[in-house]
């Protein structure tokens, strides 16, 4: 039988997800929910396509348009994510559906496709060579992973225990979004909408989850999670200014750890940073090894690879100025912002 493509429709979510469940490449952002997530959050043109082959499915495709006048018009697998690009049981497979997603954006006219890959699947199209993932195995042994954390940063994590933080794990999106708000303004970047975190919590529910770190009553950080298979992703952290002094962010990721491990989860995902941050370097503190994302690119109108991200040297005077507004006008202009900042 010859290989179908067409358009994902609702009635397609238990099987996607299904099928997500039993690739090797698949991640947390291959999901169906991120079509309803995305969709009801920010607003973006959903095009989630599918191959099937005798009624049976062979291949994924989520795409997402992100437009604006300010940013941009891309289709890209898949933004507000790290990893993304088609899924597909065979080599032919993932061909077509990538074919078809380069048809896609030439149709709709897009000034790129972006496909968000771990490995090179494309290497005569210009690439992105700036992000970097962190990912290692932890023990279900506590000591084991402690150990594992070289000298240094176990310094650091042992700080936060001597401070007395404590962790709470909180349905309270409000809780967990003060703490996010604050961190993102003082790194010069507009938060998301409030909106997107409830939808998140609301679609994927256990599989995303929040944690708190408290001193002597005050939140001082906090993380939100998402679970995939047996691995765990910290994706959106921050803390305040008051947690340096106590090691707060090195207390949550540590204890995000530990609550892992008892879970069951084998793999740890530090997720995206790119390289010459801050982040970077703290992830490789813990003894995570830099592994480099390979975002690809099919120029359609674009003349280059678009470059809608904080180290393009045009956003720098942005930047700064994001990181002296007060923090209530930084909450009430960045969900207007960062929805094509995906």
């Amino acid at each position: 039988m010859s290989l179908h493509l067409r358009v994902a429709t609702e009635a397609d979510g238990a099987a996607w997800d299904a099928f997500v469940d039993q690739q090797p490449d698949a991640s947390f952002f291959h999901r169906w929910g991120w079509r309803e997530v995305i969709g009801k959050a920010f607003g973006h043109d959903i095009h989630y396509h599918l191959a099937e082959r005798d009624g049976r499915l062979q291949g994924i495709l989520p795409l997402v348009r992100v437009k604006s006048l300010l940013f941009g018009d891309q289709l890209v697998s898949m933004p507000f994510g790290v990893y993304g690009g088609p899924l597909a049981i065979d080599p032919a497979t993932h061909a077509t559906l990538q074919r078809a997603a380069c048809d896609l954006a030439d149709s709709l006219g897009v000034a790129a496709l972006e496909l968000r890959h771990r490995k090179p699947v494309n290497p005569a199209w210009p690439t992105k060579q700036l992000y970097y993932t962190f990912r290692k195995a932890i023990s279900a042994d506590h000591d084991a992973n402690l150990q594992a954390i070289p000298r240094k940063q176990r310094a650091m994590v042992r700080k936060g225990i001597k401070a007395g933080l404590q962790a709470d794990e909180v349905q309270d999106v409000d809780r967990f979004y003060a703490v996010y708000a604050e961190s993102v303004r003082n790194l010069g970047t507009p938060v998301f909408p409030r909106r997107y975190f409830h939808q998140l919590q609301q679609t994927f529910g256990d599989a995303c989850d929040m944690l708190v770190i408290r001193h002597q009553g005050e939140d001082v950080a906090a993380v939100m999670s998402f679970w995939f298979r047996d691995e765990v992703l910290p994706f959106y952290g921050g803390s305040r200014p008051a947690a340096r002094a106590v090691a707060g962010n090195d207390f949550m990721y540590w204890e995000l750890m530990r609550r892992a491990a008892d879970r069951g989860t084998r793999l740890f995902d530090f997720g995206r940073s790119k390289q010459g941050t801050g982040a970077f370097s703290f992830k490789k503190n813990w003894g995570f090894e830099p592994e480099q994302l390979y975002y690809e690119y099919h120029l359609v109108r674009a003349g280059q690879m678009p470059e809608v991200n904080p180290s393009n040297p045009k956003y720098r005077l942005f930047i700064e100025g994001w990181k002296r507004l007060p923090l209530p006008l930084a909450n009430l202009l960045g969900p207007r912002l960062s929805p094509y900042l995906g």
